[in-house]
C-alpha cells in the first residue's frame, strides 16, 4: 500500500532549521531581533502597515477587540462555520457573539445576513476567510462604514490570498493571521496582527506583554491589563524561513487545486452529489481544498474509508453555535440551516506544499471509489 498521505504537513527546509539552531546558540531565544525582523518583513508585505506578532492567531483577535474597545454589553457578528476560537475571543472580551448564516457556495459569512443582524449594540464584525477565500471586501467595508462598525478580519487561513490584486492585510481595519502548524506558512505556533497606526501598534505591544511600558534603564509602567502573548525568536526564525517562500507556496497550492479540478472532471458533482469549492485561482491561496459530502454518507464514514486507502482527511468545522458552551447561551439547531448542513458534511482533502500531482490523483481515485460505494 502507498505511504500515508496526511491532509496537511509543514515543510521546513534545512536553512530554516540552521537559523533556529543559530538562535538557540545565541542565548537570546525569547522576543528579540528575529521577531523585529519578521515584523519588519511582514509590514513591508502589507504595504507598510504596522504589524505585531503574537504566540497565536487567537490572541491577535482578542487583542484587536480590546484595542477597539469592545466589551460588556457589545455585540460582535461572526460566522458559525469556523474554528471555535473565532467566537471564543468575543466571549473573552466580555462581549456577545451574534452569528449570521453562511453563503452555500463560498461557505463564508453571508453579508446580507450580517447586515440584517446589526442592532444598536453591534460594535464589530469578524468575517472569516474560510480555506483562504476572502469575502466581498468592498461590500464588507461598505456595511461597516454605513453602520460605524470595526472589522476584525479573521484571515487566519488567508496569508497569500488577495483582493483586487493586493494581499489580504494590505488594506482594511484589523487583520489577523495565524502561523499555526498547518497554515500555509508556519512558526509552529503563532500569528500576527496588522494594525492601522502606531498608536494601535503600541497598545498591541502592551496587551501582548502584561501591559508593560518601559522607558530608560529602570523605568516601567503598567496602565492596561495585558497577557503573555509575545512571539519568541525561535518561532520568528521559522517564520522568516517560511515567509521567504510564500509566493512559491501559494503558486504550488494553486497548481494542486487546478489539478484536483482537472482530475475530478466537470461532471464530478453531478455524478457523486458532492459539492466542490469555487474555482478561484486568483484570490484564494488554497489553504484548504474542501468538499461538501452528499448526505448519503456521513463524514465519519467517509474519513474512515479514506483512511483505509491510507489517505488522511481533515475535519475542523462543526457549527460553533451547537457546542455546549454556546447552547448554554441560547443557540440551538435550526437557527443557521446552511451552516448546519455544511458544518455536518464538510471535509478537507490533502493539500500541502510538498504534495505532487500523483498525490492528487491518488486522492481523487480513492474518493470516487468511496463515494460510488456509499
Amino acid at each position: 500500500m502507498d505511504a500515508f498521505l496526511p491532509f496537511s504537513k509543514p515543510t521546513i527546509d534545512e536553512a530554516t532549521i540552521a537559523s533556529v539552531a543559530e538562535v538557540l546558540r545565541s542565548g537570546w531565544i525569547t522576543s528579540g531581533p528575529k521577531v523585529q525582523e519578521f515584523e519588519k518583513q511582514l509590514s513591508a508585505y502589507f504595504g507598510g502597515r504596522p504589524v505585531r506578532t503574537f504566540n497565536s492567531g487567537t490572541c491577535t483577535m482578542e487583542t484587536a477587540l480590546r484595542i477597539a474597545g469592545i466589551g460588556a454589553g457589545d455585540e460582535v457578528i461572526t460566522t458559525p462555520v469556523s474554528w471555535v476560537a473565532t467566537a471564543n475571543v468575543i466571549l473573552e472580551a466580555g462581549a456577545t457573539p451574534v452569528f449570521a448564516d453562511i453563503d452555500p457556495v463560498t461557505r463564508n459569512i453571508d453579508l446580507d445576513k450580517v447586515e440584517a443582524a446589526i442592532t444598536k449594540r453591534t460594535k464589530a464584525i469578524i468575517p472569516v476567510y474560510l480555506a483562504g477565500k476572502p469575502v466581498d471586501m468592498d461590500r464588507l467595508y461598505a456595511i461597516a462604514t454605513k453602520h460605524k462598525l470595526r472589522v476584525i478580519e479573521d484571515a487566519a487561513q488567508a496569508i497569500g490570498s488577495t483582493w483586487k490584486g493586493k494581499p489580504i492585510g494590505w488594506f482594511g481595519d484589523f487583520v489577523s493571521f495565524s502561523f499555526q502548524a498547518n497554515k500555509n506558512i508556519t512558526t509552529s505556533e503563532g500569528g500576527c496582527l496588522v494594525l492601522n497606526n502606531e498608536e494601535e501598534a503600541n497598545l498591541a505591544e502592551k496587551y501582548r506583554l502584561q501591559g508593560v511600558t518601559r522607558s530608560g534603564w529602570d523605568g516601567i509602567e503598567v496602565d492596561v491589563l495585558g497577557g503573555k502573548y509575545n512571539m519568541t525568536d525561535i518561532a520568528a526564525a521559522i517564520g522568516l524561513g517560511q515567509f521567504a517562500k510564500l509566493n512559491d507556496i501559494t503558486a504550488q497550492r494553486r497548481k494542486l487545486a487546478r489539478h484536483y479540478f482537472a482530475t475530478l472532471g466537470k461532471d464530478f458533482e453531478k455524478q457523486t452529489g458532492a459539492q466542490l469549492p469555487p474555482k478561484d485561482f486568483e484570490m484564494t491561496n488554497w489553504h484548504l481544498f474542501q468538499i461538501e459530502l452528499p448526505e448519503r454518507i456521513t463524514r465519519s464514514k467517509f474519513m474512515e474509508k479514506m483512511k483505509a486507502h491510507n489517505i488522511g482527511i481533515g475535519f475542523h468545522y462543526a457549527p460553533i453555535h451547537l457546542f455546549k458552551l454556546y447552547r448554554a447561551r441560547g443557540f440551538r439547531e435550526g437557527m443557521f440551516p446552511v451552516a448546519e448542513r455544511v458544518g455536518k458534511q464538510i471535509v478537507s482533502l490533502p493539500m500541502f506544499y510538498a504534495m505532487n500531482e500523483s498525490d492528487v490523483e491518488r486522492t481523487c481515485m480513492a474518493m470516487r471509489e468511496v463515494l460510488a460505494g456509499a
